[in-house]
């Protein structure tokens, strides 16, 4: 599905000047059909139009040359688009199917066994299913208002605290991705969202962003992860008194967005968010998904850290990224392949396994989740992977 790095080296020579393409031996230039990442079929077809336009201008006497090589590679585009067909809908919506049943096991085991909110157990799960709800699939309405509820009356037990800036454990991450969760399920602003966005505007107001208060990745590690979600809560929630402060934590928080690098593919999938989330320049969000789309391996998956092999949670959170945030459709290839590295790696319960790279904190108990020890990374990566089939589901 990828255009070969000759091909593509062929035609920038044509940018260079009108002598680039006085070419002795045409048949030498013809490109080679190998994979690379950073070409896909949709950016060779712009590449070769732009070329196309650049050979007009070129000398008669070069012009044969050059639209010589601008068909050979337009025809490796064509061929190559023709050996991966889009994933088909059954497909899709068989594995979106599996996956749905074992991610509201994963809330229920939490709300029937725990008092405070979970994003691995419930945030993302969560995000699955009512995402999985807008593409025509059942959900159980009635377990989802019973987790909207849980959530609400956990936040709203912390309400003082969110009021002096004091927040509870897990801090922006946990109140943060509550919030998300909330606005998910179609909860109505009242007084506790509003206790909670006056804590985001309190808490660590000194600061450009907001830092993460755990080391526990890939989920609670990153900054970009941390102000991403402090910033879609007050944009979601915050009230008409609040907007001149959150205006003015926003525009704080994109230079700061702007200038920081990302380190990892958590980084740079929320560091994608925020750009769109900002309302950056389009060419900033272009190059943000660009440099996250770039990392995709040559099966298709996305890794955590380059130490680890591709996974689930990596995979489901850049594909959903590249898409919701950086306009990338389904049908593109690298979404394609994504796709496919899910299909491929689900488990017949319907789960995807992903090993945990936390150390534990809180006693260990059985959500309903499989993966023992692993279950709570486990659920946020198949809520992750669920999540970015559904996107690609037809509505």
């Amino acid at each position: 599905m990828f255009v070969g790095a000759e091909a593509v080296r062929i035609l920038s020579r044509a940018s260079e000047s009108h002598k680039c393409l006085a070419m002795r031996n045409p048949a030498g230039w013809a490109p080679q059909l190998v994979g690379r990442r950073s070409w896909t079929c949709t950016a060779a077809v712009g590449y070769i139009a732009l070329m196309t336009q650049i050979c007009r201008d070129l000398p008669a006497i070069f012009r044969t040359s050059a639209v010589t090589v601008l068909v050979i590679a337009a025809c490796a585009v064509s061929i190559s688009r023709g050996d991966e067909p889009l994933v088909a809908q059954d497909d899709l919506r068989q594995a979106v199917t599996r996956a749905l049943p074992l991610l509201q096991k994963a809330a229920i085991g939490h709300r029937e066994n725990r008092t405070c909110f979970a994003c691995h157990n419930q945030g993302i799960p969560i995000l699955a299913l009512t995402t999985a709800r807008a593409r025509g699939f059942d959900i159980d309405e009635e377990e989802l208002q019973k987790q909207l509820k849980f959530i609400a009356e956990f936040l709203s037990r912390n309400r003082e605290n969110y009021l002096q800036g004091q927040g509870q454990g897990g801090q922006v991450d946990t109140a943060g991705y509550a919030l998300v969760t909330l606005e998910l399920g179609g909860w109505q602003a009242d007084e506790t969202t509003a206790a909670v966005t006056e804590y985001l505007l309190l808490y660590q107001k000194d600061s450009p962003h907001w830092r993460t208060n755990s080391q526990r990745p890939p989920s609670e590690a990153s900054p970009f992860t941390t102000s991403y979600l402090g910033l879609r809560g007050l944009t979601a929630f915050g009230t008409a008194e609040q907007n001149e402060r959150i205006a003015e934590r926003r525009e704080k928080l994109k230079e700061w967005v702007l200038k920081e690098q990302a380190k990892d593919t958590e980084d740079r999938v929320f560091r994608l968010r925020a750009l769109h989330a900002l309302g950056a320049d389009k060419s900033d969000i272009a190059a943000a998904s660009k440099e996250l789309a770039d990392t995709q391996q040559e099966g298709g998956g996305f890794r955590q850290i380059d130490s680890l092999e591709p996974d689930a949670y990596a995979t489901g959170t850049a594909l959903a990224a590249l898409h919701q945030a950086g306009e990338m459709p389904t049908s593109d290839p690298v979404y394609q392949r994504g796709l496919r590295f899910l299909l491929k790696t689900q488990l017949e319960d319907g789960s995807w396994h992903v090993k945990s790279r936390s150390k534990p904190f809180q006693a260990y108990f059985e959500s309903g989740f499989p993966h023992g020890k692993d279950q709570f990374i486990s659920s946020a990566a198949s809520g992750w992977a669920a999540t970015a089939l559904a996107l690609a589901c037809e509505k």
